[in-house]
């Protein structure tokens, strides 16, 4: 199982800081090129430049009062859950259609009821034997 993983190419997880201007105000994100070859999907997808999508997501997690305090957090897991939702089916690589167009209440639902359902089968905890 690891070869699966050490043997992918080095360079996905080498970190890469881009500069940004959000609000007029210059920053710098420092993410895996993995990530940042996913926000370019996304950004491709959405028919918007890599730092537009941030941008939005950016502003969007502010006008939805989330703690943002480690952002670069937040644009990992947004990349991730991304790629899980192409796998669990719920949206597909092979179509152009923006993002902001899929019915995002449908899919949090369904993803909701898979966690559910594979936090029950995962969870051997009842079969562990007791350290005590």
């Amino acid at each position: 199982m690891c070869q699966l993983f050490i043997s992918a190419d080095s360079e996905l997880w080498t970190p890469k800081t881009k500069s940004l201007r959000i609000q007029g105000v210059v920053t710098s994100i420092r993410l895996e090129v993995f990530f940042w070859d996913i926000l370019e999907e996304i950004s491709f997808r959405d028919q918007m430049t890599v730092n537009q999508i941030i941008t939005k997501l950016y502003l969007e997690s502010l006008d939805a009062d989330h703690d943002i305090g480690n952002f670069t957090s937040f644009l990992r897991v947004c990349c991730s859950r991304y790629l899980s939702l192409i796998a669990d089916g719920d949206l597909s690589r092979q179509t152009q259609e923006p993002l902001e167009n899929v019915n995002a209440k449908h899919i949090i639902e369904q993803e909701a009821l898979r966690k559910k359902e594979r936090k029950a089968m995962f969870n051997f905890s009842h079969q562990k034997p007791s350290i005590n």
